[in-house]
């Protein structure tokens, strides 16, 4: 069995968590910020929309410069309203798990390089990368968007699958 097919269902179930809280947000908490200096509700929730499709490319290039000299910068995640967000995640999860399926262990083997103003802040395996900086990162800024939502006084549910049974 290929490792991408092994990390399409954690990472469907890992999305479908997210995507149940995300449509938690409502659209009046997006600046909401727990004090001076932290990001806001919307800020984390865009950048969960970000994460479902970084999939293809981490599968499809050898790197990745975040603010290339000479280049634009990539672009802080914003978006306008819950349902432009859902949209949004929705077609970069799409996305992720059409690059994933299928991706030969070879591939997973390679390693891919995450760089800023030309200078690395990291290389790693494909595969060390998807389980890293897209499940647990995932995982981490869910927890952060959980915290903030019920510190602004938005209830939702567990973050975990309500199935799991550790």
């Amino acid at each position: 069995m290929l490792i991408s097919e092994l990390m399409v269902p954690e990472f469907t179930r890992e999305m479908a968590v997210t995507r149940k809280l995300l449509a938690r947000v409502p659209d009046d908490k997006l600046d909401w910020s727990p004090g001076s200096g932290l990001r806001t509700i919307g800020w984390n929730a865009s950048h969960l929309a970000e994460i479902a499709g970084w999939g293809p490319i981490l599968l499809q290039q050898p790197e990745l410069d975040i603010a290339p000299p000479g280049g634009e910068a990539v672009p802080p995640p914003t978006k306008k309203n819950v349902a432009q967000l859902l949209q949004h995640f929705d077609a970069n999860l799409a996305g992720s798990l059409a690059a994933l399926k299928g991706t030969p262990d070879a591939v997973m083997a390679e390693t891919w390089t995450m760089k800023a103003g030309g200078q690395v802040l990291f290389t790693m395996t494909k595969g060390d990368c998807l389980r890293k900086w897209v499940f647990s990162h995932t995982a981490h800024h869910r927890g952060i968007l959980s915290v903030y939502l019920r510190m602004a006084g938005v209830p939702h549910d567990s973050i975990y699958e309500s199935d799991w049974t550790g």
